[in-house]
């Protein structure tokens, strides 16, 4: 799972919402498209929230023996490795 899931997500319960008019018995394709569209808004947001949590970099510490480090980078912007 990832942003691509998310933004198809989105993408595909837009159009469903909003561009397709076929009536299916039994199934209202406005109603998922907004379904599908909630839960990829919900799968981007539980990434990044994921994902902010994720970077931390563990940097050891030579003054102490044994003691380490752990620095939170928050910038948007981080060079190319």
């Amino acid at each position: 799972m990832g942003v691509g899931l998310g933004v198809f997500l989105i993408a595909v319960g837009l159009i469903f919402a909003l561009a397709v008019h076929v009536h299916a018995a039994g199934v209202d394709l406005q109603t998922v498209g907004w379904i599908l569209t909630v839960v990829g808004i919900l799968e981007l947001v539980l990434f990044f929230t994921i994902w902010r949590t994720r970077r931390r970099v563990v940097v050891p510490d030579d003054s102490i023996p044994g003691r380490t480090v752990v620095e939170e980078h928050t910038s948007y912007l981080d060079p190319p490795l």
